[in-house]
C-alpha cells in the first residue's frame, strides 16, 4: 500500500496566515502540520508516500522534507495546477499508485490514534468520528457500522458521525475519479467517490477512537495546537 497527502487548495479560512505558505507548513505546536499525516501513514506501516501540493509553495516541501529520509519514509512529490478539489488532486496520483492499493489522507487532518491498514481487502474505507459539528464535514448515514450514504455538509446532519480526511482505495478509484463530473462549487468532490463505492456496494466503516481535528480554521487550528501542547507536556 501507498500513501497520497494532499497539501493543496488556498486554505482561504486562514487568511492572511496562508497568503505567505501554504497552510499544511503552519505549526501545530512544535512541528510543521504536514508532519501529522506523514506520522499517521508512516505508523501505519507505509514506507513510500506522495505529497501533492499546490504550484504556489510546492518548493517549501521539498526544503522542508526532502526525500522523506528524516521522517522515516521515501517522499515523492506532483503539483496540482489548480484548486479543483480532493478528487481531482488524487487523480494526480495514478501514475505513483500503480495497481497498489493507497492510503489518502489530508494534509490538515491530526490524528492521535495509531491504525493498522493490513486487514484491508480493497473497495474503499472510510474512517468516522463523533463530533458536535458535523455539519461543517461530509456526514454519513449509518445502519449499524454499515454506511448508507455521505452528505456534504448537511445543514441538518442525519448523523454526528463525521467522515474524517483518511481514506483506504483500492485501484478502482482512478477509474472513480475519472468519471466524476463537478459539483456546484466546480470541484471533483471526495464525497462524489465515495458514494461511488457505497454504491457498488464496497465501502467499509472503521471509527476513529483517539484524538483527530481538521486545523483549517483558526478554531480548529488554535484547538489542535492547544492539545497537542498538552499531549507533550503530560
Amino acid at each position: 500500500m501507498k500513501g497520497i497527502i494532499l497539501a493543496g487548495g488556498t486554505g482561504s479560512r486562514l487568511h492572511p496566515l496562508t497568503k505567505v505558505t501554504n497552510k499544511h507548513l503552519l505549526p501545530i505546536y512544535n512541528k510543521p502540520m504536514i508532519y501529522y499525516p506523514i506520522e499517521t501513514l508512516r505508523k501505519a506501516g507505509i514506507k513510500e508516500a506522495l505529497i501533492v501540493s499546490g504550484k504556489g509553495h510546492a518548493g517549501h516541501f521539498l526544503e522542508l522534507l526532502g526525500s522523506g529520509k528524516n521522517v522515516g519514509m521515501d517522499l515523492f512529490y506532483d503539483v496540482q495546477e489548480e484548486a479543483g478539489g480532493i478528487a481531482q488532486a488524487l487523480k494526480l496520483a495514478k501514475g505513483f499508485a500503480g495497481d497498489d492499493d493507497v492510503a489518502v489522507i489530508l494534509g490538515d487532518n491530526i490524528y492521535t490514534e495509531e491504525f493498522d491498514f493490513t486487514d484491508f481487502r480493497g473497495g474503499a474505507r472510510i474512517y468516522l468520528k463523533k463530533v458536535p459539528d458535523a455539519n461543517r464535514f461530509g456526514v454519513a448515514s449509518l445502519d449499524g457500522s454499515r454506511v448508507l450514504m455521505i452528505t456534504e455538509k448537511p445543514e441538518v446532519p442525519m448523523t454526528n458521525y463525521a467522515v474524517t480526511g483518511l481514506y483506504l482505495y483500492d485501484k478502482n478509484v482512478f477509474s472513480i475519479c475519472e468519471s466524476l463530473v463537478p459539483s456546484k462549487r466546480g470541484e471533483l468532490e471526495i464525497t462524489d467517490v465515495n458514494n461511488t463505492f457505497i454504491e457498488q456496494g464496497k465501502m467499509q466503516a472503521d471509527f476513529v477512537k483517539g484524538f483527530w481535528s481538521d486545523a483549517g480554521t483558526f478554531d480548529s487550528l488554535h484547538r489542535t495546537c492547544a492539545y497537542m501542547y498538552e499531549l507533550a507536556n503530560k
